[in-house]
């Protein structure tokens, strides 16, 4: 039976960081479903391993355990199962028509179809530009704690996301240009 205070610390450092881990999962996995299952299962991991974290950077210690946990059930559902293809509504986090609370109908038609835009263009990268992007741009952790957590070296990292911004960047050129032609 773990102490009060454990549990209490248990939330302050790893609970607090729910959305982060979610984020890390579903970009890793690409599906909602898996990244809920790796999630809790990450959570039952890291709980039941609290006890061995003497640390306080508790965001970098439970994405490590989303992260291996997420390859551990890729590689466990994923040989037996068909690519599917993007459902852009399933995927879009407020919903196909999120943005049309704004007042300017137009306007949040074009943010709503650059962010989906960009969106795509994040999930064709290979996952270890993606991870890495993912954890820099929408997680906010620093080239060391990144490195620290994917176990590799900083200038690993900083290649990594020089070469997915280049990819994303190479994406979406082509694609306005393709637009632009038709």
């Amino acid at each position: 039976m773990r102490l009060k205070g454990t549990n209490e610390r248990f939330e302050r450092l790893v609970m607090a960081h729910m959305d982060a881990a979610y984020n890390l999962a579903y970009w890793i996995t690409r599906d909602p479903h898996e990244a809920e299952e790796a999630v809790q299962e990450a959570l039952l991991r890291a709980y039941r391993f609290f006890d061995s974290f003497h640390g306080e950077n508790g965001k970098a210690w439970l994405l490590g355990i989303v992260r291996n946990t997420c390859y551990t059930l890729y590689s466990r559902n994923r040989p037996s199962r068909e690519q599917e293809a993007f459902d852009e509504e399933q995927h879009t986090p407020n919903g196909p028509a999120g943005e049309l609370t704004l007042s300017d109908p137009e306007a949040a038609a074009i943010r709503h179809a650059e962010r989906d835009l960009v969106s795509r263009a994040i999930e064709a990268l290979p996952v270890e530009y993606r991870e890495a992007l993912v954890l820099r741009e929408l997680e906010g952790m620093s080239y060391k704690e990144i490195a620290q957590l994917l176990g590799i070296p900083m200038g690993t990292v900083m290649s990594r996301l020089a070469r997915g911004r280049s990819l994303i960047q190479r994406a979406l050129a082509a694609h306005f240009r393709q637009e632009d032609r038709g």
